[in-house]
């Protein structure tokens, strides 16, 4: 093991630099592999990715600043710790099932590589506004202990020729330096059908420069891109996909179970769960979780310290009367 390289990851533990520090780690892993030192390598890099910890780098450690835009004036990424975990999470459990397999295929991507098996390294998480992909992302990044990168939609498409795709540019090469989640959120925003006809040219081009970027996507990061529109992707984006999964809205089962859990930090009398959950039957989740801080809401502006059916009735009614 160099001595460069253990000065290196001690120098970023000191100064709090996280991205050195896992480049140097990664450095670290890798040289360990070319001298074929399996095992040790493996333990390294189970350690490097989190072992399922809530944090591969104390979350006191201050993380990189994230890229920004060719003038320096705007960030094109949020980078931070994540927090939520799958247990956190209330979908299928099927789909949390396939969730928890794939952090732990990223954990063990060593043997996965030895053994000849294409990883799953670029996933795509699809379904209705407010039904828990953002949350599942930052779940995942939680489970393999990276911190999470989130992609600023809004700062990455220019409305200057070219600069789109140069952004996406900037950020693969910050994700290249070290290991993350990285998270395309909004991301039919970008993959838009390249024969969609309201489109231009400069739309074309960027989904072509961001289909050779996925091509070329390597590391020890995972990708996932999450869109509330999958019908309005590039046919040719989905093939890019190791994993395609897909978020329904919530049942009245985890409406009642994200009831249940929202409301039991605070006293409440006598509420009806059951008739409240058929109620938003067909509504996402953040409709749910929504009505839960309402009514809790109410009771805090009535002066009262307990939640009463009446709370979450109103609350109810007012998700009901607006679109999700």
């Amino acid at each position: 093991m160099a001595g460069r390289e253990l000065k290196a990851l001690f120098r970023a533990y000191r100064e709090g630099d996280e991205l050195a520090f896992r480049r140097a780690a990664q450095e670290i892993v890798e040289e360990e592999e070319a001298k074929n030192h399996v095992a040790l390598a493996r333990d390294l890099r189970a350690l490097l990715a989190g072992g399922g910890a809530r944090s591969a780098v104390a979350p006191g450690v201050t993380l990189p600043e994230p890229p920004k835009d060719r003038e320096g004036e705007w960030p094109l990424a949020q980078v931070r710790h994540a927090e939520r975990g799958l247990d956190d999470l209330v979908l299928d459990g099927a789909l949390v099932e396939r969730l928890r397999t794939l952090a732990e295929e990223y954990r063990r991507w060593e043997e996965i590589d030895r053994r000849g098996i294409p990883r799953r390294q670029r996933i795509l998480f699809h379904g209705p506004p407010g039904c828990g992909k953002t949350s599942a992302a930052e779940a995942v990044a939680t489970e393999v202990g990276l911190p999470l990168v989130v992609v600023r939609i809004d700062a990455v498409v220019s409305s200057y020729l070219g600069e789109t795709a140069s952004n996406l540019h900037r950020i693969f090469d910050f994700v290249g330096q070290g290991s993350w989640v990285l998270l395309f959120d909004e991301f039919d925003a970008l993959g838009k059908a390249r024969d969609d006809p309201t489109e231009h040219g400069e739309v074309k081009r960027v989904i072509t420069a961001f289909l050779q970027m996925l091509d070329a996507f390597r590391g020890p990061s995972l990708l996932i891109a999450a869109t509330n529109h999958e019908h309005l992707l590039d046919p040719a984006l989905w093939r890019r996909f190791d994993d395609v999964l897909e978020f329904p809205r919530a049942t009245v089962h985890q409406s009642r179970k994200l009831l249940r859990s929202r409301l039991r930090a605070v006293k409440h009398q006598r509420l009806d769960i059951d008739a409240s959950a058929s109620r938003l039957k067909g509504k996402p989740h953040a409709a749910v979780e929504k009505v839960a801080w309402d009514a809790i809401r109410f009771a805090v502006l009535a002066d009262r310290d307990v939640v009463q059916q009446s709370d979450l009735d109103r609350a109810i009614n007012d998700a009901l009367a607006r679109p999700w």
